[in-house]
């Protein structure tokens, strides 16, 4: 199978989004939609000749969230998911960002929900859902295990983890998840994360400090 990888940092902290592509179908896949990403995943998908049939959300904090009801009006016919457990800040973003912000985010109802232990698959794009909770209470991961690529939104970061004092955190409910969840999976696994460079499981496991 071979997939594309687009990745696009947008919004006020730098939040990536990613268009993954599978090249022998033309299906396409968007997870995470931060501020300012609609247009730019637009013509990436424009340019590849495809139109996303999904929208994946890793959690739902605003950044993460912020151009959802723009791409469905670019691609009505676009799905979106989301964990059960992260659909309320979804549904009304403007009652849970916690901190002001200066733009308003619309409010968008999800399709359909993932689950721990759910395949997502669409016309040759699979994930195994991981639920990762810790960030979020739903927060989820996505692990493709025949290429060898998970996305794990905020609950990981190349020397980093996500951050616990949002409401809806949780230390030790993050280092569980990361520590059970992620850390067992193959060391050539590369992690793409919701902020920063991308790395991969075993580089964490050896040298991530939060990760004792």
């Amino acid at each position: 199978m071979a997939l594309q990888i687009h990745g696009f940092e947008a919004g006020p902290v730098a939040t990536y989004a990613y268009l993954v592509i599978d090249d022998e179908t033309g299906s396409g896949v968007i997870i995470d939609a931060p501020p300012q990403s609609a247009e730019r995943i637009a013509t990436a998908a424009e340019n590849a000749g495809i139109i996303p049939g999904a929208l994946i959300l890793t959690h739902t904090h605003w950044d993460h969230t912020g151009n959802v009801a723009e791409l469905k009006r670019i691609f009505p016919e676009m799905l979106v998911y989301v964990h059960p457990d992260d659909e309320y800040r979804l549904v009304e973003p403007m009652k849970h960002t916690v901190w002001k912000i200066p733009f308003e985010i619309e409010g968008v109802e999800p399709d359909r929900h993932l689950h721990h232990g759910d395949t997502f698959e669409m016309k040759g794009i699979c994930f195994e859902v991981i639920h990762t909770p810790g960030h979020t209470e739903g927060g989820i991961s996505l692990y493709d295990q025949t290429n060898g690529i998970i996305f794990v939104g905020d609950t990981l970061f190349a020397g980093s983890v996500g951050r616990t004092d949002l409401p809806g955190g949780s230390w030790e409910t993050l280092l569980h998840s990361i520590t059970t969840r992620l850390l067992h999976l193959p060391g050539e696994v590369r992690v793409y994360p919701g902020h920063g460079d991308t790395t991969t499981i075993g580089e964490e496991r050896r040298s991530n400090p939060f990760i004792g």
